[in-house]
């Protein structure tokens, strides 16, 4: 026992912020997901006797300006929000990574080509962009999703990219190549592994950022719409009452904050192990 409890603390020592981060992030998922599988209130339900009623044990942060459970939206509307981001998070680094293998490893026209268009998509605020795909294909959960991994791709295709540059001429790529392995096999079995590290960092970094963009999009009314709640469609809610009912925008705001921070730490503990 003793044993186990000092290497703890020698890891914990070592890389504090990946620790704390977990701890945050399992803390502040946990009670989201678990609140919105379980949640006693429906978080839809209207009840104007308890407009803004004060927490209690009924109501433990209270009601809205409809008499709804805050914590039962807040746990709704986060796990909408963490759903948003991990579904880009996917189709960016998905849809990055065999963009970034393609280019780093053979270079020449393919580099060129896809990585004009790299930079033609960074040129723009990613934020603007999302905005640009959402005014042209409309808003929605799904489109909110699409449009922002199509503007997380180019980040992640660059972070492969410049992996795949470093590692396809070592020693154990250029073994893999003399034995007769076939391009594929030596990107996806060989290199993609040693570039785990690094895109994991990164994924974690952008996930965190898709949470901010989710919660952007949603706060100017663009991402995900009525009657389905986010963390930003809430903050949005929030602003109309923030001197009379401060209480609303502050627990919106400090959920989105603690998600935030948790991840921050993550990716700066994985940067250190990279």
């Amino acid at each position: 026992m003793k044993d186990r409890m000092g290497k703890l603390i020698y890891l914990f020592g070592k890389n504090p912020e990946l620790y704390i981060g977990i701890l945050i992030s399992t803390i502040i998922i946990g009670i989201i997901l678990i609140g919105a599988l379980i949640s006693p209130y429906d978080p839809d339900a209207m009840d104007a006797a308890n407009k803004f009623a004060d927490p209690s044990w009924k109501h433990p942060l209270g009601c809205d300006n409809f008499g709804r459970d805050l914590f039962s939206r807040l746990a709704v509307g986060g796990a909408t929000t963490l759903f948003v981001a991990f579904g880009t998070v996917i189709i960016g680094v998905v849809a990055g990574t065999v963009i970034g293998a393609l280019t780093g490893y053979y270079g020449g026209a393919v580099d060129e080509v896809l990585m004009r268009f790299n930079d033609a998509v960074l040129a723009f605020p990613s934020i603007l962009l999302a905005l640009v795909f959402i005014s042209v294909f409309g808003s929605g959960t799904w489109k909110v999703i699409v449009s922002l991994g199509i503007v997380f791709v180019p980040s992640f295709a660059r972070i492969v990219r410049s992996e795949f540059m470093r590692c396809k001429g070592l020693d154990y790529v250029r073994s893999a190549r003399l034995m007769g392995a076939k391009d594929a096999r030596i990107m996806f079995v060989h290199i993609l592994p040693n570039t785990i590290p690094v895109v994991l960092s990164s994924t974690v970094i952008g996930f965190n950022n898709a949470v901010l963009a989710e919660a952007s999009m949603s706060f100017l009314g663009i991402g995900v719409q009525p009657p389905q709640s986010s963390l930003g469609r809430m903050l949005s809610d929030a602003q109309a009452f923030l001197f009379s009912e401060p209480s609303y925008a502050i627990c919106t705001g400090l959920t989105i904050a603690l998600i935030v921070l948790g991840f921050s730490l993550i990716g700066d503990g994985l940067k250190k192990n990279a």
